[in-house]
């Protein structure tokens, strides 16, 4: 869901999504390569995202990663199941009486 979300601001190479989300998180969450591009492989196959070969701002080549209308869907679904799901952790969290 997270690597939909730093795409859903439009199209970003491998590095630049880890980079992202460690931003996004104040450097709380450390994505690591061999964890992302498996995901994003995975992810391409679904149909959630299409890939272009491209240059970096440092004139690299790369593969830029673009959500699809199915992985705008795909986030969708997955930020609301991921609000519910919260919401239930809070509830339960914050319930004070014991349950026999």
């Amino acid at each position: 869901m997270m690597i939909l979300k730093a795409l859903s601001r439009g199209p970003l190479h491998g590095y630049a999504v880890a980079r992202w989300l460690e931003q996004a998180t104040d450097d709380a969450l450390s994505v690591e390569e061999g964890s992302l591009y498996p995901a994003l492989y995975r992810m391409e196959r679904r149909g959630w995202l299409s890939a272009e070969w491209g240059m970096t701002e440092r004139n690299r080549s790369a593969k830029f990663y673009k959500l699809t209308r199915l992985g705008r869907k795909q986030l969708e679904a997955e930020s609301s199941n991921w609000a519910r799901t919260s919401a239930l952790v809070t509830k339960v969290l914050q319930t004070a009486e014991k349950i026999p």
